[in-house]
């Protein structure tokens, strides 16, 4: 069972859900962080599911400011998402570390 560790980026998340990353076929994940960074001048908030129930709903983020939008680590498998919403158009960068064993 090979282990590969990967990031997962999005940039310019806006108010319609990005699906960051998909577990593929025949893999288990386990997420060990998720950053999203808010690249706006105004204060926003982001919404988080993981196979579509909410890991975080409304964490507001500072304007030009970062949060650590996960406490420890989380397994996901195959086919299973993690989608993320900013609350403004175009606000919010996301970057998603996981080990995948296949």
């Amino acid at each position: 069972m090979p282990n590969v560790l990967t990031n997962y980026t999005s940039a310019n998340i806006g108010t319609s859900p990005v699906t960051l990353y998909t577990v593929p076929a025949s893999t288990t994940g386990t997420i060990v962080g998720l950053q999203a960074a808010n690249t706006s001048a105004s204060q926003v908030s982001v919404d988080v599911q993981v196979a579509g129930v909410y890991l975080v709903k409304g964490a507001p983020i500072p304007a030009n400011s970062a949060l650590s939008l996960l406490d420890g680590k989380l397994v996901v498998k195959t086919t299973e998402t993690v989608v993320v919403t900013s609350s403004a158009a175009t606000s919010v960068d996301a970057i998603l570390s996981v080990l995948e064993q296949s």
